[in-house]
């Protein structure tokens, strides 16, 4: 069940979605211990344990704030913080495990936001991670969100607390499509999600689809539809 818990609302933006942060950590213990108070705290996290796959996991699903170690096999955290910089803004907070290596971050220019140094208390990590999300524009949510829930056991969407009435077909198209937003998805892409029995079906159809969608968006909430036409290409989920 996908849903906005009202004791985490100010974890949450429009639409209900948690701010992921990604964990880019290679002792098990430590990122262990960040996980689990992250998701205490209402957002959603994922651990990488080595740098080489850490950019490419970036660019196909962008995290809303990286914590990312100094120290790791394969690609450093000074590597990934460069090459990350090259496309995205997204905050960092670098986690170091020796004075000199703050000394060296305070000398460099990599655009990291933060660092905390090991050993670190969790706390403090969450209020610096609060921080950062609150001035990337994760504000508290207000009576005004319209908190958009997803029940895969039963295949139902609703927008407010009211039922869109999609149907299995629509349910996994929006579903594909809120499991990562920002991420746009050719219709090809949409096809294999959302048909399990692998029938071929024309571009027009999705189109269809996403039409329906909308005017189900439009009917309970107007001007709350979430879905983006990115043209020549596809769509995405994008939370307003």
């Amino acid at each position: 069940m996908i849903e906005p818990d009202p004791q985490q609302a100010n974890t949450e933006k429009v639409f209900g979605r948690k701010a992921h942060v990604l964990i880019v950590e290679d002792e098990p213990k430590i990122a262990a211990v960040l996980r689990d108070y992250l998701e205490n705290e209402g957002y959603s996290a994922q651990i990488l344990s080595d740098g080489n796959s850490a950019v490419a996991c970036i660019r196909e699903a962008p995290p809303d704030l990286l914590l990312l170690d100094w120290m790791l096999p394969g690609k450093d955290g000074v590597t990934i913080c460069r090459e990350v910089r090259e496309f995205s803004r997204l905050p960092i907070i670098f986690i170091t495990a020796r004075i000199e290596e703050i000394d060296q971050l305070c000398g460099l220019d990599l655009g990291a936001d933060d660092y905390i140094c090991k050993p670190f208390s969790p706390r403090e990590v969450m209020a610096r991670v609060r921080a950062l999300l609150r001035r990337a524009g994760w504000h508290p949510a207000s009576e005004s969100t319209i908190a958009l829930t997803l029940d895969q056991d039963k295949y139902q969407a609703g927008l407010a607390g009211k039922p869109l009435g999609l149907t299995p077909v629509e349910f996994r198209l929006l579903a594909t499509l809120f499991a990562h937003p920002g991420r746009v998805y050719s219709r090809s892409q949409l096809q294999t999600h959302c048909y399990l029995d692998h029938r071929i079906v024309s571009d027009r159809t999705v189109d269809s689809h996403i039409k329906n969608m909308r005017r189900k968006f439009e009917d309970l909430s107007p001007g709350s539809d979430p879905i983006r036409s990115i043209y020549g290409v596809g769509y995405k989920y994008e939370p307003q």
